[in-house]
């Protein structure tokens, strides 16, 4: 299946950004520009436990949502916790518990996932109407949560070979420092991601080794979105300044 582009632009003034697959199924990311949040947060920040105004990411995640054409309960956020954990959903929001992977058949249902250099990974598979939002960080990666997203998919009647993931913004091989120890004790559980950044220090390429895993467990197509967090402004970034906001990945199949 050949993707189309992976960034196109959203509705004027919106921050919105979005990869559009055939299949009934709708992918976005958003930025950081178009909201009501204030500097260090500035402006369309998503995250709820980062120190913003509680108000503004309301507002926020409204826009965004209508940005899509859903409405503010018909989105589903995590309380994202670092950890491999995958939980289904069988209705509408607003927050999920302590996990770091939602998965759903139910159309009109969002799916959110939040980050700010961590991989944002929106999944589905169009004939078996099923989709997946997971954030994938250092510690997730490594505990295998793209392959338990796999699994729960499949749990619901999608196929491996059926599923098209987009890995989205993230922190960059090139940019993601990490001591040596680090490295290759994610490298062991996550091949392929072990890399060297652009100082010649010991890295992580999270991308590199999801999309080897995700195509090895046998998922039909694994796009990935070129964007770097660190080195593009338009999108937020813990490392490059926190405190900072959180944009989101947000995958649904309208009604």
């Amino acid at each position: 299946m050949t993707p189309e582009p992976a960034v196109t632009s959203g509705p004027a003034g919106s921050g919105v950004s979005w990869f559009e697959r055939a299949g009934g199924i709708r992918r976005r990311f958003t930025t950081r520009h178009g909201g009501a949040s204030k500097p260090p947060y500035d402006s369309l920040n998503l995250g709820g436990s980062v120190g913003d105004d509680p108000v503004a990411v309301d507002a926020n995640r409204a826009r965004v949502a209508a940005a899509a054409g859903l409405s503010p309960g018909e989105v589903v956020w995590m309380r994202q916790v670092h950890s491999a954990t995958v939980t289904a959903v069988t209705g509408d929001g607003p927050v999920v518990d302590d996990c770091d992977g939602v998965v759903t058949d139910r159309p009109g249902v969002g799916l959110a996932v939040l980050v700010a250099d961590c991989v944002p990974l929106l999944a589905g598979d169009p004939v078996a109407h099923v989709i997946a939002a997971v954030h994938a960080g250092r510690r997730g990666a490594a505990g295998g949560i793209a392959v338990r997203m796999l699994d729960q998919m499949t749990a619901l009647g999608a196929s491996p070979g059926g599923i098209t993931v987009v890995l989205g913004p993230a922190i960059c091989g090139r940019c993601y420092e990490v001591p040596l120890s680090m490295r290759d004790e994610v490298a062991d559980t996550l091949p392929g991601s072990a890399s060297t950044t652009d100082r010649g220090t010991p890295g992580l390429d999270l991308r590199a080794g999801l999309a080897r895993q995700l195509r090895a467990a046998g998922a039909a197509d694994v796009v990935v979105d070129p964007r770097c967090t660190y080195t593009e402004s338009s999108l937020f970034s813990h490392r490059r300044g926190a405190p900072t906001g959180r944009f989101a990945g947000l995958i649904w199949m309208p009604r």
